[in-house]
């Protein structure tokens, strides 16, 4: 069982922020940051069994930005 799980969080170029869980098949969408909160926690509660369930989620947020030299 792990003690947590880790998601990468990026913002979708369509709006809005996808994530994933890296070594795990799960992967979720979301509208806000808010939301992304809920959808990872209701992902997490889909992939695992109860007594295999991590306790914490952490959400890595990466944003990509573009500065011109």
């Amino acid at each position: 069982m792990p003690k947590e799980i880790l998601f990468v969080v990026e913002e979708s170029p369509e709006g809005g922020y996808e994530a994933e869980a890296p070594g795990y098949s799960i992967y979720t969408q979301a509208e806000t940051l808010n939301e992304m909160k809920q959808m990872a926690l209701d992902a997490v509660r889909c992939h695992f069994d109860e007594d295999e369930m991590p306790r914490l989620i952490r959400l890595h947020l990466i944003r990509e930005e573009v500065i011109a030299v």
